[in-house]
């Protein structure tokens, strides 16, 4: 044991302090904390799943199933996406993913309606049949299909066919020719105006709501 003066400020054989060690255990915290923080805001600022409100004259649910079956001025609506039918059928896979068939009873199409508002863009689509895929994010228009694209309410595209299907995550569709086309010759049409057309009226609209 080393006994220092009483009035000693200092004793050389007392154990150094080691400041640098801590200074470094708390740098190391620091930086893991930095590398995490991308991550962590990435999953706290992730948009929630849109809430699927169907409003209908009848409903039956099957539980077991995880079904449920729609009839009757059928109107489903998930974020942007209205759908229009006489009757609807609402699957949820094990994953939580829903899907539906809509289909036609005394209406004579299904109507689409999906609502861009950043680009002041509508698309509206119609078929005797509709498939909606909420895990991938499709809808599928069959039989008689038609989708315009309006920008600012003017219409800028038109595709026709047998089947058109519509991404909805990178807003784009395809089309397929076949015996129930709403072109002729069982046969896809497409309609597409001058880019010029559209930016004129996405221009106009801003303006508008910048006033």
């Amino acid at each position: 044991m080393i006994n220092c003066p009483p009035l000693a400020s200092s004793c050389s054989s007392r154990p150094p302090a080691r400041p640098a060690i801590a200074s470094v255990s708390a740098f190391i915290v620091l930086w893991v904390l930095f590398l995490l923080s991308p991550a962590l805001l990435a999953q706290n600022s992730a948009e929630p799943e849109p809430d699927t409100i169907v409003i209908s004259d009848t409903l039956h649910h099957d539980d077991i199933k995880r079904q449920s079956t729609f009839t009757g001025n059928v109107v489903m609506t998930r974020g942007q996406l209205v759908l229009y039918s006489d009757k609807l059928v609402l699957s949820e896979d094990d994953q939580g993913f829903q899907f539906g068939v809509a289909s036609l009873t005394d209406s004579d199409r299904v109507r689409v309606r999906q609502e861009n508002p950043e680009d002041f863009e509508v698309i509206r689509g119609e078929g005797l049949r509709a498939e909606w895929d909420g895990k991938q994010e499709e809808l599928e228009l069959i039989g008689q299909a038609i989708i315009t694209r309006y920008v600012c309410g003017q219409p800028v595209d038109e595709v026709r066919g047998d089947r058109v299907i519509y991404y909805q995550t990178t807003d784009t569709y395809e089309a397929f020719g076949g015996p129930a086309s709403s072109a002729n010759d069982e046969r896809v049409r497409s309609v597409v105006r001058p880019r010029a057309i559209a930016d004129q009226a996405l221009e106009e609209c801003r303006a508008r709501a910048n006033q």
